[in-house]
């Protein structure tokens, strides 16, 4: 069953790369998320679905590989896989918001303003997901308002 949680916590093996996986885990999510859904209408309970399982598999498979790799290991990027799709929520499917999404959440991922960094003390799992999903929703309420009020 660990190596289902090893699986799963480094999306496929991406963790494993090394430096930059959880860029590259965010990156291979948002061409995902575009190539599935452009030219398609947007159904917000289809993503919010997808996103709320990536997330609890996540925190289930964050608790599980702790013991073995410790708290919040750089293997571990299904975090980033989440927090690129709640960036991506009810983003209109054009290739400049999907890039500007990915830009935006990976900022706010690596900069962790506005109390993100205080969720990473949060126990097990919980601290390897949550931060990431605040960054992706400071990412995706940045990104409404510049879509809103035209400015991209």
């Amino acid at each position: 069953m660990i190596r289902f949680h090893r699986i799963m916590a480094t999306c496929l093996g991406i963790g494993y790369i090394g430096k930059g996986g959880g860029t590259v885990a965010a990156v291979v999510t948002a061409i995902a998320w575009y190539l599935i859904q452009v030219g398609r209408e947007i159904h917000l309970g289809t993503q919010l679905t997808i996103t709320l399982l990536i997330t609890a598999l996540g925190i289930w498979s964050g608790n599980k590989v702790e013991a073995g790799w410790g708290k919040d290991d750089k293997k571990v990027v299904i975090d980033e896989m989440a927090g690129m799709c709640v960036s991506l929520l009810l983003i209109p499917m054009q290739l400049k918001y999907v890039i500007t999404a990915l830009v935006l959440f990976r900022f706010f991922d690596i900069v962790k303003p506005l109390f993100i960094r205080k969720t990473e003390q949060l126990p097990g799992g919980w601290g390897v997901m949550i931060d990431d999903v605040v960054a992706g929703i400071y990412a995706n309420i940045l990104l409404q308002l510049v879509i809103s009020y035209n400015l991209f």
